[in-house]
């Protein structure tokens, strides 16, 4: 059963609304009582007037007595008749302050209610904002991480590139003006010909010593595919071992570390100078020949000669 303090209130304000009709009607009952039984003794007084005259002077005197009690018994339930109202109206303004009070708290709770919602609603709201505004700063971050790492590799990138054109420029500027407009190839730090005619190994190197160079030395894989592109001739390179029976130096004297022999290469015991050759698989590699035999022929020369 459920029970609220409005139910109460009226409950009380309906029990007391009853007593107070009860008691009301029960004060009028006993002063229409006094009044009666005052006017029955008047009566009584009146119509035995006669007896009266003839009994003793203490009758009349008890008479009278009895008349001034009714006479006080009557001021007594007015003047309490009068309490009673007194006190009925005290207590009913009291009631409707009572009433007044708790539908004034009443209204103030559903407004503090109200109000709570409102600001759970907008700490939510704020959490959330947080959360996102967290998120977004993550995103940031990472974003502005990338970036930072990006910009690190093009300022490399960057460099690189930097040095490689201080490397052409001077490479441009240390080679030999006879040399910019001609069939001369640079490549790194040196510069390359291939020759138009046919000449013994010998004789080759000695056409490539005139011009300031000699016959090429190939150092590197990178160095081999940029020989390999300059043409599909075959053509002597700086490779001999002297007639020393396969013990294989480049005209600077070095040894041989890199090779990139065409296979079954070398193999002829009379052949002691190597040509640049190609393969069945048209890759450009080494071979062995004859020193008399007549090749085209390649030339390199340093550019900081």
């Amino acid at each position: 059963m459920s029970w609220s303090v409005s139910d109460d209130v009226n409950g009380i304000v309906e029990l007391e609304r009853g007593e107070r009709v009860e008691m009301v009607v029960a004060i009028y009952e006993s002063v229409d009582a006094v009044r009666g039984h005052d006017i029955n003794t008047e009566m009584e007084d009146f119509t035995n007037r006669d007896a009266s005259t003839q009994h003793t002077g203490g009758d009349t005197a008890g008479s009278r007595c009895s008349r001034l009690t009714a006479v006080c018994l009557v001021l007594l339930c007015v003047l309490l008749l009068t309490v009673i109202i007194v006190m009925w109206v005290k207590f009913t303004a009291e009631r409707d302050q009572l009433q007044t009070s708790y539908k004034n708290l009443t209204i103030e709770r559903d407004q503090l209610q109200t109000s709570n919602n409102n600001l759970t609603i907008e700490r939510n709201q704020l959490h959330t904002s947080n959360n996102n505004l967290t998120i977004e700063r993550n995103q940031l971050h990472t974003s502005n991480y990338n970036l930072t790492k990006e910009r690190y590799q093009l300022q490399i990138t960057i460099k690189n590139l930097s040095s490689k054109r201080d490397q052409l420029m001077a490479e441009r500027d240390c080679l030999p003006k006879h040399c910019r407009h001609t069939e001369w190839k640079i490549f790194g730090c040196s510069i390359y010909y291939i020759s138009t005619e046919k000449k013994t190994w010998s004789e080759s190197r000695q056409d490539c010593r005139k011009r300031g160079a000699d016959l090429v030395i190939i150092n590197s894989r990178e160095e081999q595919n940029f020989v390999s592109m300059m043409g599909d001739r075959k053509a002597w390179i700086g490779l001999t071992d002297k007639g020393k029976n396969q013990d294989w130096k480049w005209v600077d004297g070095t040894a041989l570390v890199n090779n990139y022999w065409r296979t079954g290469e070398p193999n002829g015991p009379n052949e002691h100078c190597v040509i640049r050759d190609r393969d069945s698989d048209s890759v450009q590699n080494w071979a062995d020949y004859q020193c008399n035999r007549s090749f085209f022929w390649i030339c390199e020369k340093s550019i900081f000669r």
